[in-house]
């Protein structure tokens, strides 16, 4: 959903900076769209520890394994598309104001500005969209976008454009009328920012 014309300094990254990245990359992709049956077949093959985010990935894991394709587009439409409007609207203007395309939504395009990243030209959705900022924040983390994707430049994006609503709208997604598949991907990017935000918390 996020590009750039070129990696401007790509960087060596750590195994758990590349997991972190890997991570929200999967979420990204999963609220850009219904999963494809590759990736259903991927999902399937997750395995997770005792902890909340590994009993979530062995959850989505079991879901994806008996989730069609078309099960799982009809239930992405419900869920954020629907007629009018889906079931759930994820963006940051919305979850922060109660209306779309308010100010969340134009520090975010000043913010991706002065970091020099352009969102794709067949991207549609407002930016502030969940899908894209976890597509975002996982180019920052790769050193994708610009020289500024240390520590401190994470977690002044999360901070800025994740901290106040992800949470909420995860636990909102897990909690869907129209969840089955997605129950599981909303308790792992709930579990996911949590952790994030903990261990933001101690730089």
């Amino acid at each position: 959903m996020a590009n750039t014309a070129e990696i401007q300094c790509p960087r060596s990254i750590t195994e758990e900076e590349r997991a972190r990245a890997q991570m929200y990359q999967l979420l990204g992709v999963l609220l850009g769209g219904p999963p494809s049956s590759e990736l259903l077949q991927g999902l399937a093959s997750l395995q997770g520890d005792d902890t909340t985010l590994g009993s979530a990935s062995r959850n989505l894991a079991a879901l994806a394994e008996r989730t069609t394709p078309d099960n799982a587009r009809r239930e992405y439409n419900n869920l954020f598309i629907g007629v009018g409007r889906g079931e759930l609207l994820p963006y940051a203007s919305y979850y922060l104001t109660g209306f779309l395309n308010e100010k969340p939504l134009a520090h975010l395009r000043g913010d991706l500005m002065t970091r020099g990243i352009k969102t794709s030209d067949d991207v549609k959705e407002p930016e502030d969209h969940m899908g894209t900022l976890c597509e975002i924040m996982a180019g920052i983390i790769a050193g994708d976008f610009a020289c500024d994707s240390d520590l401190s430049s994470q977690k002044a994006f999360f901070d800025a454009h994740l901290a106040k609503w992800a949470e909420l709208f995860f636990t909102d997604l897990e909690r869907a009328q129209n969840a089955i598949f997605y129950s599981p991907v909303g308790s792992l990017g709930r579990a996911f920012m949590t952790v994030e935000a903990e261990a933001f918390a101690l730089q």
